[in-house]
């Protein structure tokens, strides 16, 4: 030591707050000063920690003996005695009672197998050999769990040292044998991921005695290879045999000095190498470090007494009957309502997060994104009803006269109708809405459940706000829906005009489905309608892209099961089996082709509604649409509308100027194209499908008319 007694006073000053942190079962606020000793098994860490102390005392054996931190303090006196703070007044003499102390705490916290735990065991030793120094030494790394040992404990002994070591206030101690190479030292690769530069880490070489012949570790020593700030000391510890035929520590201690005065690569440094020289060099450092950090230390300190002193000011003073205090109290659990609900919506993090399922903004967000889109894609509409009103709006607008021009009044009859059937689902999404905040509300309310009164009124106050709001809501949405429908805009960029109608209606065919075949989801479904021959039902891993979807054994995707294209299928949900507690839907093929071997349709099932929902809205996007009722309906009359539909593809052009009305729809069942040409008086109606195939002509100008009908039964012909 330096001889400065105020300098000397750091570290059992710096032990007593540990021991409080300890005592009062706290987490520990205060980055204290400290030494953490890490290494891989067998790397000699107990070794070092005995030669500082000059006794045996630590848990020897094979796997992981160190299983819970131990804080060693080393206390300079003239009686040497061990004391452990959970045995508070209890003086330990014999070592070997304190190994069977430390080994009996162990198994108390972390049962006899082989498992860890974080909570520190405290030892502090007194003795006329050591130097005030306090070390905290942590379990070893392992590869392998033996016995019942968790398959993930390399993960949590790296997670137990990382706690420690992570700190800015901690000096590392790393332990590293000479006899490994010093690039694959699990200890350097820990200190070197919290500490890039070297600024906290001592090095420390074991087993120097037991290099191969011809080698050494001077280069190591002389702090020329990996290099460390605070450099590297060597030493050599007892052998297994040594230890096994008790050898006393003091001998080994004089043994390790003459083989370092004596090795011709080691005698010129001798005087830095060795225990003795590593506990002076540890010693200093860590008072050094004290002292370093001493400033910024005192300076929280003071910050939690002043605000502690604040407190307990304010309970001198207190009293239960006091109104200030009630509303005091009321005020921050309003406050805590209202921060726990903004978290909970924004998503901004909290400290309970929902790790079961959905809430709060998640599914608001879900509702926006895959309930509304599904809900306006399961809007139904009867399309042969539709071209029999298309034709009544058209005729009932000409009145007595027969036109050449499609009337404006008639298409916005129509369209109007259309637009305004995007209420109900719109109105439905505020409603789902308002619900989930409901939710939100009761239990971000929970923590109120001492006062079920002002809980209560809590959530009284905020549903009355929120129903309010909703009104206010549901009258925008009305007031947006009716403003669409005062207004027709056909020069509006996505209106599609005659001029490039047809062209629009032939690109709208060649395109497709030209998302490239990126992936839309991924996750687990079950399948119901396969055989035991088949594979049997089961969970297995979906992708689903924009052309297919293809199922694996699991989510590694290395055993493709099928890859299903999704040209011309269709969803349809399914009835739930009985006792069956999972939701159910189905892909098929609308023409009835089998959809998957000699199956026509393939059952799919999660389990829960909500997941089937968020499927289904995948699958939207994939261009796979739900069935509709009335998908098969077919009309003989003549069309003139615009209407789009995200079920069915459907292109309508109007041009007011031209007086042109074009309505093409493309499907598996039928292909219809009309047109209307001002200048030659012409109507043209082409039907084609599996039955029957009409031509029509008009010409204005000779007054003839052409009726040719090709089908299987009968032709006729007439002029």
């Amino acid at each position: 030591m330096s001889g400065n007694p105020g300098l000397e006073q750091l570290i059992p000053i710096v032990n007593k707050l540990q021991d409080a942190f300890t005592q009062l079962g706290v987490h520990m606020q205060l980055d204290l000063p400290q030494i953490a000793v890490v290494g891989g098994q067998s790397a000699g860490k107990s070794s070092v920690l005995e030669n500082f102390v000059g006794r045996d005392f630590l848990p020897r054996g094979s796997g992981i003996v160190t299983r819970r931190p131990l804080i060693l303090q080393l206390i300079n006196s003239s009686i040497e005695h061990a004391e452990f703070l959970h045995c508070k007044g209890k003086k330990f003499v014999d070592f070997n009672e304190v190994r069977q102390e430390i080994e009996a705490e162990t198994d108390r916290v972390t049962g006899s197998n082989k498992g860890i735990s974080n909570i520190p065991i405290n030892l502090r030793v007194y003795s006329p050999n050591v130097l005030n120094l306090t070390l905290i030494d942590l379990p070893g790394l392992t590869k392998v769990p033996i016995g019942d040992q968790p398959v993930d404990i390399e993960a949590q002994i790296r997670a137990m040292i990382m706690q420690f070591i992570g700190r800015d206030s901690c000096l590392i101690l790393a332990v590293t044998p000479a006899n490994t190479d010093l690039a694959n030292s699990d200890a350097l690769k820990l200190a070197k991921d919290v500490d890039p530069g070297g600024l906290r880490t001592i090095g420390v070489i074991t087993k120097l005695d037991l290099m191969d012949e011809g080698t050494d570790a001077r280069d190591v020593l002389e702090n020329k290879l990996l290099p460390l700030r605070r450099g590297y000391v060597g030493v050599v510890n007892r052998s297994q045999k040594d230890i096994d035929g008790q050898k006393d520590i003091k001998a080994a201690l004089a043994a390790e000095r003459k083989f370092f005065l004596s090795h011709p690569s080691y005698r010129h440094i001798a005087e830095r190498l060795g225990t003795p020289y590593l506990q002076r060099v540890l010693n200093q450092q860590l008072t050094n470090h004290i002292r370093d950090t001493l400033p910024s230390l005192r300076d929280k300190l003071q910050k939690q007494l002043l605000t502690l002193e604040k407190d307990v000011d304010q309970y001198k003073h207190f009293r239960p009957d006091d109104p200030s205090l009630k509303t005091k109290a009321m005020l921050q659990m309003i406050q805590q309502l209202q921060s726990d609900f903004e978290r909970t919506i924004e998503g901004s993090g909290s400290s309970e997060i929902n790790t079961e399922k959905l809430s709060g903004g998640a599914r608001i967000n879900r509702l926006f994104h895959e309930r509304f889109p599904l809900e306006i894609v399961k809007m139904e509409f009867d399309e042969k009803e539709l071209r029999r009103e298309i034709s009544f709006a058209i005729r009932n607008t000409l009145g007595i006269r027969v036109g050449l021009f499609t009337p404006d009044l008639a298409f916005e009859a129509i369209v109007k109708k259309q637009i305004s059937m995007l209420k109900e689902p719109s109105l439905k999404a505020v409603d789902l809405v308002v619900t989930e905040l409901s939710n939100v509300v009761r239990t971000c309310t929970e923590k109120m459940a001492r006062y079920p009164r002002l809980r209560e009124e809590a959530e009284r106050i905020i549903t009355t706000h929120i129903r309010e709001r909703e009104q206010v809501c549901k009258e925008q949405i009305k007031l947006l829906i009716e403003c669409e429908l005062a207004y027709m805009n056909t020069n509006h960029e996505d209106f599609i005009g005659f001029a490039n109608a047809q062209q629009s209606s032939e690109n709208s065919v060649k395109a497709g489905r030209k998302l490239g075949n990126q992936v839309i989801r991924k996750g687990y479904m079950h399948i119901h309608n396969l055989g035991i021959m088949k594979g049997g039902s089961r969970d297995y891993w979906f992708v689903l892209t924009s052309e297919s979807i293809s199922w694996f054994k699991d989510e590694e995707e290395k055993e493709k099961k099928y890859m299903l294209p999704l040209d011309a299928l269709k969803l349809r949900d399914v009835e739930q089996g009985f006792m069956s507690r999972r939701h159910l839907f189905a892909l098929f093929n609308p023409e009835g082709r089998n959809v998957y071997k000699d199956f026509k349709q393939l059952e799919l099932s999660c389990e829960n509604q909500d997941d089937v929902d968020s499927w289904k809205a995948s699958f939207l996007r994939a261009g796979v649409y739900p069935e509709k009722a009335n998908e098969q309906a077919n009309g003989d009359e003549v069309s003139h509308s615009v209407f789009v539909s995200i079920g069915t593809r459907k292109e309508g052009l109007w041009n007011s100027q031209g007086g042109i009305v074009k309505l093409a729809r493309r499907g598996r069942e039928t292909c219809k194209e009309g047109s209307w040409n001002l200048q030659g008086g012409v109507v043209k109606l082409a039907r084609r499908g599996r039955e029957t195939r009409k031509e029509g002509s008009w010409n204005s100008q000779g007054g003839v008319v052409k009726l040719a009908r090709r089908g299987r039964e009968t032709r006729k012909k007439g002029s």
